[in-house]
């Protein structure tokens, strides 16, 4: 009798041991990241990460600058994780009934190249947020370097950073706001994001920025931003945007039918992957866990953020060369397990 109940006691013991470790991260040591940064040729990393709804220390490997350590207050340019912040500011306003996610942007703002083709009256913020404008990534893929439409606002998936740039201009003629003051006010400061900005400003020590890399490690000369553009170029430091990714884990920032919004499918990508508003969801995980994740990519820029709310897990990466992807990736797949591995094999 003594010996069956020390198995069940083990059992129990065990079984608990492995709950555990499902909803926990496996924090990786320095020396191999370093020595991944140097294989991969990637100068600097900065990682986040969050367990149980609480933000572990932020972690920064590398240099800068050639021989400067990179530091938590190093300055990455993360890309188009710009669109988490728009999406969250819009987001946001919906929450105070000041913005409606289905009302037509025609109400506030046409643009000249569209004005002709009655298909700019269909364009919503929940089809920008989905990416189902009917735009292309960039007008400068057309032939004419001019805005037109591929296909019918909302009828099919089509990633377009014009899509959030024309929401921008929407929200600024609204408001007779600047984009970036509606930033600083509804985003920044309510996350506790003190080290951000959407453009390069005075403020930003030069020598305290990541900058950007080839894939051999060299820099590349960086062109400073001096207009806010809702999709791209945000300027943030590893504990900022990993303090914004706190609080929606927690569900902290948005009201909870906002975020319920936020988390379901809008638009389908393939197979297991599709988009809610302004975030790719990752559906039918392990354990009934779903992941919401963004990504940014620029020349000599890699960044990236999944989160796990179920679990209350998340992960931040912020890498400064153009090999930082791969680099990204694989820190995904040690650092959240069985889960990562799931991810990386939807791509």
């Amino acid at each position: 009798m003594r010996v069956s109940l020390l198995i069940i006691l083990l059992f129990f013991h065990l079984f608990k041991l492995t709950a555990q470790t499902e909803t926990s991260l496996k924090i990786l040591d320095s020396v191999t990241i370093n020595e991944w940064l140097v294989e991969n040729k990637v100068p600097a990393i900065a990682i986040g990460t969050i367990e149980k709804g609480k933000l572990n220390p932020v972690r920064v490997l590398g240099k800068i600058q050639g021989d400067i350590p990179a530091s938590t207050q190093t300055i990455f340019d993360v890309a188009s994780l710009t669109k988490t912040i728009t999406t969250l500011l819009t987001l946001k306003l919906v929450d105070a009934n000041s913005w409606k996610l289905d009302e037509p942007l025609s109400h506030y703002w046409i643009d000249p190249d569209i004005k002709n083709n009655p298909l700019h009256n269909k364009i919503t913020t929940r089809h920008v947020l989905s990416h189902r404008t009917g735009f292309k990534n960039w007008r400068r893929m057309n032939k004419d370097k001019k805005l037109t439409f591929d296909f019918e606002p909302g009828t099919k998936f089509q990633y377009s950073g014009e899509g959030f740039e024309y929401l921008r201009k929407a929200l600024e003629e609204k408001f007779d706001i600047s984009f970036q003051k509606l930033t600083d006010s509804l985003v920044f400061k309510p996350n506790k994001m003190n080290n951000s900005q959407l453009t390069w400003s005075e403020s930003i020590d030069s020598l305290n920025f990541a900058g950007t890399h080839d894939k051999y490690g060299n820099e590349y000369v960086y062109k400073k931003s001096s207009k806010a553009n809702a999709a791209d170029n945000l300027l943030t430091t590893i504990g900022d945007f990993s303090n914004l990714g706190l609080n929606i884990i927690n569900q902290q920032y948005l009201d909870q039918n906002t975020y319920r919004e936020m988390i379901i499918q809008h638009s389908s990508v393939r197979d297991g992957i599709s988009f809610g508003l302004g975030w790719i969801i990752f559906n039918d995980l392990s354990n009934n866990e779903y992941a919401l994740f963004n990504a940014g990519s620029d020349q000599g820029i890699n960044a990236l953020i999944v989160l796990l709310p179920k679990s209350k897990r998340g992960l931040i990466v912020m890498t400064n060369g153009d090999n930082g992807r791969a680099l990204a990736m694989k820190i995904i797949g040690e650092t959240l397990g069985e889960i990562g591995k799931e991810i990386l094999g939807r791509f």
